[in-house]
């Protein structure tokens, strides 16, 4: 294994990290303002704080693009719309698009891994914090009562 980090390989991988957590500001905005019912007034605001999470961690990315002396990526992740707004179809959307999120960390960590402790300290905490929003969502999709992994994790 080499000791030498390919930046070119490291600042793609920051872009898309980038490119992912803006997709997900906007995706987690647009979330918040389709739900409708009787809980509307928590699920909307935990899509909200998603997003800005999101939007921090896309700043974070940009940053550390900068750091590395590239220009950041100016482009927005896919953005489909499935026209699908039951809380459920809601959540389960959001864990394929932070399983999606989950890689490209952990392909980043795999590329900076006894390299960079900087660049491998980031990964290690954004592959923590999707690993946390993963369980998170996990249980919000299980019945009460239910205490068995939706997703098999």
């Amino acid at each position: 294994m080499s000791n030498e980090m390919d930046k070119d390989r490291v600042l793609r991988l920051l872009n898309q990290v980038l490119e992912i957590e803006l997709a997900g500001v906007v995706r987690y905005t647009h979330y918040s303002l389709m739900v409708y019912g009787y809980s509307r007034i928590p699920i909307v605001s935990w899509l909200r704080a998603e997003a800005q999470e999101a939007l921090t961690h896309a700043q974070e990315a940009g940053e550390l693009v900068t750091h590395m002396g590239a220009h950041p990526s100016l482009a927005i992740g896919p953005l489909l719309e499935t026209q699908k707004h039951d809380i459920g179809d809601i959540l389960r959307e959001s864990l394929n698009n932070e399983r999606e999120a989950l890689a490209v960390y952990e392909k980043l960590l795999a590329e900076v891994e006894g390299k960079s402790v900087y660049l491998e300290e980031y990964a290690r905490r954004m592959i923590h914090a999707e690993e946390m929003h993963l369980g998170e969502v996990d249980k919000m999709l299980r019945k009460p009562g239910e205490l068995e992994s939706v997703t098999g994790a």
